[in-house]
């Protein structure tokens, strides 16, 4: 596999994850169709679209193609269908997500790389990509962000750690094999975290 073809299959990998995850959050909250689809979207491009504008890179990605909208699109559509007709895991959200977290937390860490910043805001702009989709697909469903919830473990500290990873391997290891670390990485921790409850110290002073 080539250098440039990794990123892409990660990112459209992080697209039809997230919007998955966006299709999932709507459960039980009575929203229609295209309701669904506006989560499905903003979950999928809400964090590269506030990555994108933080370094100066516009038009955002998604929108110099059709390719990235049109695989969130039917993406959110397949799960709509299949949410309705079959019964997933109460879970299913939480997994989806950690995926998505995974996949944009190292594509927004890359993205901050090829504009030279400094490599404490390439991670930086990890994190940014990998939580602010979800941040907006929670709050419009009237939700505490994932991100905010105790109970969701180590989801930014995993952020963190995953883009971390890929920062400081890309030069000794490569690209690709600094992204599949990195990624792996989050979703480790991530898994770990729900398997092992784990969880940063909680704020409760005296």
């Amino acid at each position: 596999m080539n250098a440039l073809a990794l990123p892409a299959v990660l990112e459209h990998a992080g697209i039809a994850v997230s919007a998955i995850s966006g299709v999932l959050a709507a459960k039980g909250k009575r929203i229609d169709l295209f309701g669904v689809l506006v989560l499905a979207l903003v979950t999928a491009f809400g964090g590269g679209t506030a990555r994108d504008l933080l370094v100066g890179d516009t038009p955002v990605a998604w929108l110099r193609g059709p390719g990235l909208l049109m695989n969130a699109t039917f993406t959110a559509l397949l799960t709509f269908f299949i949410a309705g007709a079959v019964r997933l895991p109460e879970r299913a959200l939480i997994v989806a997500d950690a995926f998505a977290l995974a996949l944009f937390a190292i594509i927004g860490a890359r993205k901050g790389l090829a504009f030279a910043v400094t490599p404490p805001v390439a991670v930086l702009l990890g994190v940014v990509t990998g939580v602010a989709g979800g941040i907006v697909r929670d709050v419009l469903t009237g939700e505490v962000p994932l991100v905010f919830q105790p109970e969701i473990r180590l989801y930014a500290t995993a952020a963190i750690a995953g883009a971390t990873v890929f920062v400081l391997t890309i030069g000794p290891l490569g690209e690709d094999v600094a992204m599949l670390l990195g990624s792996g990485t989050v979703l480790a921790l991530r898994f770990a975290a729900m398997r092992w409850k784990l969880s940063l110290p909680v704020f409760n002073p005296r």
